[in-house]
């Protein structure tokens, strides 16, 4: 694929990850599954939408739900420092001849800018919200499983190379990633607040997003969403962990919404706000990169993502990864059998069967 040139304009200043759109089939079900479940705030509601937000956050949503004929993700939202940086996201984004509205698209944010960017994700850079309640000492209202924080997107597409230039090009700093030997990136991590990433690019047909992930304070509360799920006999909603990852050294576990729309629970990573903060590089037949334990992920994983829009709500056509694909060695690599380099009597041999 052909490189995205760098505009002239300066880029928006990004603080952090804010808030995910998606829409859903059943808004009874998904209601159930993020608030009743896992325990998200009610900030907002009608027949239409859901606007749900974290224990920690002041901000009007970090979570829209939208009632819709289609599952599907409608904004990755960014909030930026200041109104100028709305800004100078419309006109970095028209200089690089994008879809670009700009307007009030959602309850409880101001002017915003909403984008398709190169890559065929909708973005959305805001800076004026609604302030809201912070409940981070309403103790009564949480439950053992609080979700805390809105951590991080992560974003399937299929030349990482190029996503990861246009998202430095934008002022993410990567933090971790993996590699092979002949030079092919298969995933990179990037940050603008001082955590491993606000999003993440994983190789694959894209575009299309991987999960969302909220944040808890500590392992115990993972274990206990578990427990709860099994509780209700709702554990079919768990796709994979708990475990902790090798990348960014979280403990995470992975659920799947009634429409299928990927969730993770993650906590515990680590800082990264200093300017020479090192590169963490993973090579891809290491199996401890996905999970530390060296479990197996399951091949879901690598499949199936979420279908994103553009900004007239028509679904963004997916295109097919055209460099190796880390299906070919992750399979094999994440516990149908090992392929730690050195281990030849376990070898995983690339296009074998399973």
């Amino acid at each position: 694929m052909t490189s995205i040139p760098t505009p002239t304009a300066p880029a928006p200043d990004v603080l952090r990850c804010a808030y995910m759109e998606l829409t859903v089939t059943d808004l009874a079900a998904s209601r159930e599954f993020y608030v009743d479940i896992l325990g998200l705030v009610v900030t907002e509601e009608d027949e239409n939408a859901i606007y749900l937000r974290s224990f920690e956050e002041f901000i009007h949503h970090n979570l829209v739900l939208r009632k819709a004929d289609t599952a599907a993700v409608a904004a990755f939202g960014f909030r930026v420092r200041s109104p100028e940086d709305v800004d100078k996201a419309e006109a970095y984004y028209r200089e690089l001849g994008c879809d670009v509205r700009r307007g009030n698209f959602t309850k409880g944010i101001g002017d915003a800018v909403r984008v398709l960017d190169p890559l065929g994700f909708p973005y959305e850079y805001f800076y004026e919200v609604e302030h809201v309640e912070r409940l981070a000492w309403a103790y009564e209202q949480q439950g053992a499983g609080a979700l805390v924080r809105l951590d991080h997107f992560n974003q399937v597409y299929p030349d990482v190379p190029q996503g990861a230039a246009y998202l430095e090009d934008l002022g993410f700093k990567r933090t971790e990633e993996i590699t092979d030997e002949a030079g092919t990136t298969y995933a990179a991590w990037f940050c603008r607040k001082h955590t491993v990433h606000d999003t993440a690019l994983t190789g694959g047909d894209g575009p299309r997003m991987h999960h969302v992930a909220f944040s808890t304070h500590e392992k115990h509360n993972i274990l206990y969403i578990c427990d709860k799920l099994g509780a209700l006999r709702k554990s079919d909603a768990i796709e994979r962990g708990p475990g902790r990852h090798g990348v960014s050294n979280a403990f995470y576990l992975y659920l799947r919404d009634p429409d299928g729309h990927r969730v993770e629970i993650y906590t515990q990573d680590y800082y990264t706000g200093d300017p020479d903060n090192p590169v963490v590089s993973w090579d891809v037949h290491d199996n401890q990169r996905r999970d530390w334990w060296g479990n197996p992920v399951v091949p879901s994983w690598y499949t199936e993502a979420s279908t994103v829009l553009d900004l007239d709500g028509n679904p963004v056509p997916v295109r097919k990864r055209e460099e190796s694909s880390e299906m070919a060695v992750t399979i094999g690599a994440d516990g149908f059998s090992y392929t730690r380099k050195g281990d030849t009597e376990h070898g995983f041999k690339i296009g074998s069967q399973l």
